[in-house]
């Protein structure tokens, strides 16, 4: 099943370096992904503001 390997990656980073190592790393990355959508959506605003000054 799929849902076997995520639990298995995680027991087995959680055995390797520890629990706190593995929640922050799991954070970590989850919030890069985040950072990666919020930065492609402010340069679209940009984007679209200054089109929008232009046509004033």
């Amino acid at each position: 099943m799929d849902t076997e390997q995520p639990i298995a990656y995680l027991l087995a980073a959680i055995s390797q370096v520890g629990f706190p190592i593995a929640v922050t790393s799991y954070l970590l990355i989850r919030f890069e992904k985040k950072l990666d959508i919020l930065s492609a959506t402010i340069a679209r605003l940009s984007e679209a503001m200054k089109n929008q000054a232009g046509e004033e």
